[in-house]
């Protein structure tokens, strides 16, 4: 009788042990498929440009902006966060969440030029740097009454132990005056601004002798007849005015274009900072973009996360030579 009745109270039993592993195993698991991340992104991210608004900086990260968003199918809200000739907002970007949501563009000077010149709050270390989506032409640029005609004019202003105020909005601007007047031996003084058309506005209104802008900075300007380009600061001329020759044409060997990159906090996932490349890589691929891109005067590109990062640190080394031999001073 002992033993019959054992074995209907195992039977009667064998459910409730079958439902309590049951609930015991999925207790188990809760934890785990609570942890499971979510679908990047959920969210709207944010993109820091280094440089005030209306700059060549400002309107090329506007456009990849858009084209991300396209690409993510969530919003991408550029803010500006500009001074310190472009390391404010890289500066504040390395210190946020590494999630991936909040990004920074960075000018490749403010890696490879600006440590140089002065003391930065944050190094290549302190940042992943996801791709580079663009570059920048440069020119040398007078007001129309300027009595300026030509660079060789300029340069004679600015030797005899005279010199000459020229306005800047960031590092690379400033390098190419300052290599200039290192191998023509003449000397320029430098006036910081915040942004590219802070900087016309300096030229227009005369605190200025000189600038050396980006295309989308003067070109309204240029097309309106207040200012003239004397040369073009790049290895080739600006299509818009192909008959202005460059510095090196001109007999100065000075001649510079400047990459643009996005960059996340230092710990962001890799594959995060994947999913925000691939996005770029999209974004530059349409048309649209490129198309843009060119009206800026700005010239589309890619460069992927590792190739940009391994850019940087060879530019790095190059320039720094290049400021070493030429004696450009630090900036106070």
């Amino acid at each position: 009788m002992n033993s019959q009745s054992d074995g209907r109270a195992c039977q009667r039993g064998q459910p409730r042990w079958t439902r309590l592993l049951t609930l015991l195993l999925s207790l188990l698991m809760a934890p785990i498929v609570l942890a499971q991340p979510a679908t990047f992104p959920d969210k709207t991210l944010n993109m820091v440009v280094n440089f005030g608004s209306g700059g060549v900086t400002d309107l090329m990260s506007r456009e990849l902006a858009r084209g991300m968003e396209a690409d993510l199918g969530t919003s991408v809200v550029v803010f500006n966060r500009p001074g310190a000739l472009g390391t404010l907002g890289p500066g504040y970007v390395a210190k946020q969440a590494a999630d991936g949501y909040i990004l920074a563009v960075v000018s490749a000077s403010v890696i490879t030029i600006t440590p140089h010149l002065m003391d930065v709050p944050f190094g290549l270390d302190d940042l992943t740097f996801v791709a580079g989506y663009g570059k920048n032409r440069f020119g040398l640029v007078v007001k129309a009454d300027s009595p300026y005609q030509t660079i060789d004019d300029l340069v004679s202003a600015a030797r005899g132990g005279k010199s000459l105020f020229f306005g800047s909005p960031s590092t690379s601007n400033s390098v190419v005056i300052f290599d200039l007047g290192s191998k023509s031996k003449s000397k320029f003084e430098l006036i910081s601004y915040k942004s590219g058309p802070d900087t016309t506005m300096g030229l227009l209104t005369g605190q200025v002798a000189v600038i050396a802008p980006n295309p989308p900075d003067v070109m309204s300007h240029l097309k309106a007849g207040t200012v003239r380009l004397l040369a073009s600061a790049s290895p080739a001329r600006w299509p818009e005015f192909p008959n202005v020759p460059t510095l090196k044409e001109s007999g100065y060997d000075v001649a510079l274009e400047a990459w643009v990159g996005i960059a996340v906090p230092k710990a962001t996932p890799s594959a995060v900072v994947a999913r925000l490349e691939k996005s770029i890589q999209m974004a530059m691929s349409q048309p649209a973009i490129a198309t843009s891109f060119l009206k800026i005067g700005a010239d589309p590109a890619f460069m992927d996360g590792k190739a940009y990062t391994e850019f940087l640190k060879k530019e790095r080394e190059v320039m720094g030579r290049l400021i070493k031999e030429s004696g450009i001073p630090r900036i106070q």
